[in-house]
């Protein structure tokens, strides 16, 4: 990139975060993840849990944002070679006060934004969240929790932890077509990744 291009584009740091917002309804998923959702959701609500949902569908752009904060700032990646995208004038590249890179500004920034952002695992560019298959939420409960799964069976889940990353709890959302993706705390998709 010419200096001058990155001159009329917008420095990297949270202001970006409120850009290209995700969605947190399930009206934003494929017709099908959402019919499976809604009634996943319909189960957890009528046993008892509560869930609140962070994510639904995510706009390219935002994927973007959150993918090459992650990747500079937490994955040791030049801000001078990261990829333009049109719609998104970002400038990861800082300088310093004699106008030359500032690597540890460049990557402080891209840090402040993946905090922000609340970035639990490195985002994909493109994800199940892109395409409308994905919700991030938290679920939680106390005691047992009783839940009937989608063929109309109770399932009497006594095992802890008492939350989304409950292996039982994974198998019955996996009744309903909304697969847990196991190394990502909140995040659940109709294939599991």
């Amino acid at each position: 990139r010419e200096q001058d291009d990155c001159l009329i584009m917008s420095l990297s740091g949270t202001q970006w975060v409120g850009q290209f917002p995700t969605s947190t309804s399930t009206a934003d998923l494929t017709p099908a993840f959402r019919a499976a959702v809604d009634a996943f959701l319909a189960a957890l609500d009528q046993a008892g849990a509560k869930h609140k949902i962070a994510a639904t569908f995510r706009p390219v752009e935002r994927a973007f944002l959150m993918h090459w904060c992650y990747r500079i700032g937490y994955g040791n990646f030049d801000s001078r070679q990261a990829p333009i995208m049109n719609g998104v004038d970002i400038n990861w590249v800082h300088l310093n006060q004699q106008g030359r890179y500032d690597e540890t500004a460049s990557r402080r920034a891209a840090r402040a934004m993946a905090g922000a952002y609340g970035i639990d695992y490195a985002p994909a560019l493109a994800s199940r969240h892109t395409q409308g298959r994905a919700i991030d939420m938290r679920i939680s409960w106390s005691g047992t929790l009783s839940i009937i799964d989608q063929s109309n069976v109770t399932v009497n889940i006594t095992t802890a932890p008492k939350d989304g990353l409950n292996s039982d709890l994974h198998l019955v959302g996996s009744t309903f077509g909304v697969h847990k993706l196991a190394v990502d705390p909140p995040h659940w998709s109709d294939d599991g990744h």
